[in-house]
């Protein structure tokens, strides 16, 4: 086994997830994203893996917060890799950036989430602060960025 694989099942089971040899591609897949992704993303980066595999597994990660997802406004479901080894509390999630050019989202880890408190009575579990626009490639080089 190389050092990775060891290092990755052992995250997995720091999240309660069996580690069986596709989950493990899977999440090796995952981690070499450094903003978001979608399931798509995923297969194309494991050919060699089906389609109903990589889903099983991305939803087995968000359903133990190895993964977030990520509501962009694409209608297409994107997720991106937390870097916790816990459940996150509601401070540590960031938000993102959607560039309505190329269509790419960017998280944007070092910008904080404003601090907004819920009425007496509610519970938040969830965050999603999105910001739109054009990434710094569409604005210096609009005819280049796809």
């Amino acid at each position: 086994m190389t050092h990775n694989t060891d290092r990755y099942e052992q995250i997995l089971r720091n999240h309660n997830i069996r580690p069986t040899a596709i989950r493990i591609l899977v999440y090796g897949a995952i981690t070499r994203f450094h903003d978001t992704f979608s399931m798509a993303d995923v297969e194309e980066a494991l050919e060699s893996v089906d389609s109903s595999s990589v889903f099983r597994a991305i939803s087995l990660f968000v359903e133990h917060h190895l993964l977030h997802e990520v509501e962009d406004g694409s209608k297409s479901k994107k997720y991106c890799l937390c870097r916790n080894d816990h459940e996150c509390r509601i401070d540590e999630f960031h938000c993102h950036f959607y560039c309505e050019r190329c269509q790419k989202t960017f998280c944007m880890d070092t910008v904080p989430l404003p601090v907004v408190n819920a009425p007496e009575g509610f519970v938040v579990t969830r965050i999603n602060y999105l910001m739109k626009g054009l990434c710094a490639d569409c604005r210096k080089a609009p005819d280049n960025c796809r």
